[in-house]
C-alpha cells in the first residue's frame, strides 16, 4: 500500500496539477511587473537570492522559473517583462500555458 507522502507526491505531479500550477505563476508574475519596480513583490520576483550559496547548482530564481515555464510553450529568448505589460499578449500566453500537455 503506498504511504500518504507517495500518494500526494503522484498527484502534484500529475498533468493538470502542473498546468494550473505553471499558468498561475506565469500569470502571477505578469501581475507582479505591472505593479513597478518599487513594490516589495517586484524585488522578490526578480530579485537574487540571499546568503552563501550551498555546492551546486546556482539557487533559482522566481523569474528563472517564469522563463523556464516560457521556454515549455515556445517563447525563448522572449522578453517576458516587456511581454507582461501588455496584457493582452500576456493573457493570451498565460492560456496557451495552461493548454500545455505536461508528460
Amino acid at each position: 500500500m503506498a504511504s500518504r507522502n507517495e500518494k500526494l507526491n503522484d498527484v502534484y505531479s500529475s498533468p493538470i496539477i502542473l498546468q494550473v500550477k505553471k499558468s498561475r505563476r506565469v500569470r502571477w508574475a505578469g501581475y507582479v511587473e505591472r505593479m513597478g519596480e518599487g513594490r516589495s513583490l517586484y524585488r522578490v520576483l526578480v530579485g537574487q537570492p540571499e546568503g552563501k550559496k550551498p555546492l551546486g547548482r546556482h539557487r533559482r530564481r522566481w523569474e528563472d522559473n517564469i522563463k523556464m515555464d516560457l521556454q515549455d510553450v515556445g517563447c525563448r529568448g522572449v522578453d517576458w517583462i516587456e511581454l507582461a505589460l501588455d496584457r493582452d499578449r500576456w493573457r493570451v500566453l498565460v492560456s496557451a500555458v495552461m493548454n500545455l500537455r505536461v508528460p
